[in-house]
Parts: C-alpha cells; structure tokens; sequence
C-alpha cells in the first residue's frame, strides 16, 4: 500500500574461479529513485559462491495505484554481467488519517471512523493541557487489502509528555465485526496519565489477502497515571470467546501483545444446529397423509398414475382394477 515498505532479496551468484566484487545497480524503470533504500551496492562474492543483499523499496503516500517493475544489475571484472527484473502492486488507500502534535498549551483531538462495508470502527478522544514533546495518532484503511497488507492499522505514539493544568485523558476503541467477515474482536483503553515517558502502539487487522482473520494489538508504555485500563475481548458465537481486563495506577512499564484469530470455518447449512438464536426457521413439510392433502397441488410426476389396462380377458381386467385401486 501507499507508504509501506515491501522487502526483497537480491541474491548474486558468482561463476568464476575466483573471488570477485560485484557492482550492483538499480535500474528503477517506471519506479521513481526516491522508492529504493539504495542505488548501487558492492558484494565481495568467493569463486562459486554467492552473497545477498536486502532492499526496501516504499512508494510514496501519494503513488498511483497499479503495477511497477525495476531491474537489478550486476557487474564484475571479467564476468558476464547479469541482471534480474521483479515487479510489485501498489494499492491505494481507502482512508488516511494523520495527526501529529508537538508544543505546550490544550489539545482536543476527535476521530470516529467507521466502514459499513468491512465491518470496522475506530473511534479516539483524547485531551490534554500540558507539555508534549511528540504525539502521533494515525489511522488507514485498505478495504480490499491483498497480500500482507492489512485491512486496518493505526500507528500511536507519545513521547515525554508532563501534564501542566490537567492529565493526558483519553478513551479509545476498535472493533472489528465477525458478522462482516471480521475477528469479532473489541479494544478499549481509557487513561488520565500525568506523565508519560514514551508510548509506542500498534494494531493491525486483516480481514483479507493472506492473513485474513487475523488481528494483533502490541503496545509498550511507561509512565505515571491515576489510572490506565485496558478491556480486550473477542467473541465468536459458538466457538470462541476472550476476556481480558487490567488496570494499572501508579508509575509503570508495561508491555502488551494480543493476537486474536478467527481460523472456524463457516457451516455449509448456517441455522441448522441452533446458532441463530432469535431467528425462526421455516421447518420440512410432512408428506401428506392419507385424508389430509385436501387442495394441495401434488407434482404430476408424484401423483399416482392410473394404470391403463391392456387385458383382453375378464380376469385380467379384475387385476388391473386391483391396482389402480391400491394406488388411490
């Protein structure tokens, strides 16, 4: 996605009998320069061996969604050079939102997102009237993520912040939907922080590519508090549930990671085994019963076919009779 960093290895084999420096090189294509974490890189390779080497390549927040392709060369004395190309899509964002927040004075920050399509809602109040020397609260959502990418992520940050005429109060929460394809998962920390050294949180929410139905909450903080709670739970009707409650007052480091899973797999005849409470379903109709299917249309092909008598004698006639009476 826009603004993330994909990662690749650049593997170099050397086919000589001797060691040899290979130069590498990006050719970045329809890539802009800026993307790639380096241009030309040195490997000292041994004779049939190879060296590899990482790269990091993060288009801007501001690229055109669509596919890109580069090219990785590399080049050595008395080598026959060699070159490799790759390629990569970039999706776009649904929703960016960024907050940054550095200085001294009050601050009131609001945010309330919610995706009816993916079943998720985020929503922070957070308040403040002292000294901070970095905040960071930042939200995206990808609705049809592939790959890696997640769904939902947020990035949080604090960094010495010292209440002057009030706390760092604040409530903030995020659910995920299984009824949309979701984990069935909440969270929801509420504080008044008097000081706080350094916070750094993250969560993350696949929905789809190839993480789907999965969630993590991670965070690490260190500071002093009339109080700070964190409520998690996931709740998945008729298979799984998960509670977690904690409350901490006074000064404290804490680290927290949740990982929330959805891995059932959905009943291929839904309301069959009473998981839909409060939902009435229509039950199998009886086969008629002699006497009780007055006006109910019977299919041609379930009615009871006459039997058409082909007999030229008396008594054959009788048997023919005989069954067409038993199958009235």
């Amino acid at each position: 996605t826009q603004g993330s960093t994909l990662g690749f290895m650049v593997s170099v084999e050397n086919e000589g009998d001797t060691e040899v420096e290979a130069d590498l090189s990006i050719n970045p294509m329809g890539c802009p320069f800026e993307w790639f974490d380096w241009a030309t890189e040195t490997l000292t390779i041994p004779a049939g061996g190879s060296r590899s080497l990482p790269l990091q390549i993060t288009p801007d927040v501001n690229a055109a969604a669509g596919k890109y392709e580069f090219e990785v060369q590399a080049t050595g004395s008395c080598r026959k050079p060699g070159q490799e190309t790759s390629q990569f899509v970039v999706q776009v964002m649904d929703l960016a939102s960024e907050t940054y927040v550095s200085g001294t004075g009050t601050v009131q920050i609001e945010k309330n997102m919610k995706s009816m399509d993916s079943g998720i809602k985020s929503k922070k109040d957070v308040s403040f009237s002292g000294v901070v020397e970095d905040m960071v609260k930042n939200e995206y959502l990808v609705v049809g993520a592939k790959g890696k990418n997640p769904n939902f992520w947020e990035k949080d940050k604090v960094d010495n912040y010292t209440a002057v005429t009030s706390n760092l109060i604040g409530t903030e929460s995020f659910k995920s939907s299984a009824v949309f394809g979701g984990v069935g998962a909440k969270v929801i920390e509420t504080y008044s922080v008097e000081q706080m050294e350094d916070k750094v949180q993250n969560f993350a929410l696949h929905q789809t590519g190839s993480l789907k139905k999965t969630a993590e909450y991670e965070t690490k903080a260190n500071f002093t508090s009339d109080y700070y709670v964190i409520n998690a739970r996931q709740s998945i009707p008729g298979q799984q549930s998960l509670k977690e409650f904690e409350v901490y007052q006074g000064s404290f480091e804490i680290k927290r990671r949740i990982v929330f899973r959805d891995q059932t797999k959905p009943s291929t005849a839904p309301c069959q085994e009473g998981d839909c409470p409060g939902i009435s379903m229509p039950k199998k109709p009886a086969p008629c019963q002699k006497g009780d299917c007055h006006d109910v249309y019977i299919p041609r092909k379930l009615a009871p076919k006459r039997v058409v008598s082909p007999c030229q004698s008396i008594s054959c006639h009788s048997f023919t009779d005989s069954l067409n009476g038993f199958g009235k």
